[in-house]
């Protein structure tokens, strides 16, 4: 884990975030999804669910079965170790996506504000795969990144009070895909018929943490 320093704190009584950084970077990523992947491979005594987040790991585990300080020294133990070091080797997956017009609302502007045509920003956009960095916020929420330091912006002013499923979302070096109807602050680029939740499938959803998207135009 070189200097990324993870630091272990109590969440309740049933519950431990490993934190590898304050904010988002991608090695502290990289860093939390490659522990996530070693734990739900070979879970420690007592651990119950897994869930990597953009910086992070929450680990919640049975109180009667093992502790805080027990979990928490099996768990450095890990993270000295170069068990969790592996590469990441995730499915790659094609989403197409119907950028601009009425659904992309916000994506003349944002070209406009990265001194971009249209063309130019989409074709910069889909240049490389994205990782999927966490999943979460709300049900098959996807973030995607990270793009080039050109392509970053911050989120809108004002806040949509309702985007639809399947919305294409852009900011903060990110692209984003909704899955449930949902309010953003993020700028509505584009639509895609691809669905990440679907409550009666096992698992409910496709992307995981460790993929990577490539975004294609539809013509």
């Amino acid at each position: 884990m070189d200097d990324l320093r993870p630091t272990l704190m109590p969440l309740g009584d049933q519950a431990l975030l490993v934190r590898f950084a304050r904010r988002l970077e991608m090695r502290a990523n990289q860093a939390a999804i490659s522990l996530a992947h070693h734990l739900v491979a070979n879970p420690p005594a007592g651990v119950g669910e897994i869930v990597p987040n953009l910086v992070s790991v929450l680990v919640r585990y049975d109180s009667e079965i093992t502790s805080f300080d027990a979990l928490a020294g099996a768990l450095r133990l890990i993270l000295g170790s170069e068990a969790t070091e592996a590469e990441l080797n995730g499915t790659k997956h094609h989403i197409q996506v119907r950028f601009g017009g009425a659904a992309g609302p916000d994506l003349e502007a944002v070209a406009a504000q990265l001194n971009l045509d249209v063309p130019d920003f989409i074709a910069r956009h889909n240049a490389a795969p994205l990782q999927v960095l966490t999943t979460g916020f709300a049900p098959g929420f996807v973030y995607c990144g990270m793009h080039e330091e050109a392509l970053h912006l911050p989120r809108r002013q004002e806040v949509r009070t309702r985007v639809m499923p399947g919305t294409i979302l852009f900011a903060a070096g990110q692209t984003a895909i909704t899955a449930t109807a949902i309010p953003t602050g993020w700028h509505v680029i584009g639509q895609t018929e691809f669905r990440n939740f679907d409550p009666t499938a096992t698992p409910p959803t496709m992307l995981h943490a460790g993929d990577s998207v490539q975004f294609e135009a539809m013509p």
